[in-house]
């Protein structure tokens, strides 16, 4: 593991309950990164989504495919925790499977461009070796004085 969840909340503002990247498992500079998130039934969500037949929803997979995005630009770029993201794009997005308690989320996420501030990535993520979701992802940093 390159980075632990201690190393990853010192690259994103996030924090309990919305804080959905564990570790990190690899990173390519200007290229690609891989995170991972431990799915457990403890997870707040699943209180609600939904009682008896728990699944992690799907624009939470979104959001931690964002977060692991967050921390590329971190390392890629020094763009830190002090900084907060903002969606500018969420395009090509597919639910392939649920994911549910018990999983390990498997977040990989390539480069497409950056330009004028903005990052746009491929996203996948798996579970074992199975495609759960994809999505080509958007955003840019801001500072938290917005």
């Amino acid at each position: 593991m390159l980075m632990n969840a201690v190393e990853v909340m010192k690259c994103l503002p996030h924090r309990y309950p919305f804080l959905l990247v564990d570790g990190i498992e690899s990173f390519t500079a200007d290229e690609s990164i891989v995170g991972i998130k431990n799915v457990t039934i403890n997870e707040p969500f699943f209180q609600g989504h939904f009682p008896g037949h728990p699944i992690m929803p799907g624009v939470l997979i979104i959001e931690a495919m964002a977060q692991v995005g967050g921390v590329f630009a971190n390392l890629n770029d020094g763009i830190g925790a002090d900084k907060v993201t903002y969606f500018t794009g969420i395009d090509k997005v597919k639910f392939r499977q649920p994911v549910v308690p018990g999983n390990v989320l498997r977040m990989e996420l390539t480069l497409l461009k950056f330009r004028r501030g903005i990052y746009q990535f491929a996203g996948k993520a798996y579970v074992g070796s199975t495609l759960v979701t994809q999505a080509e992802l958007k955003a840019t940093f801001v500072s938290r004085e917005g």
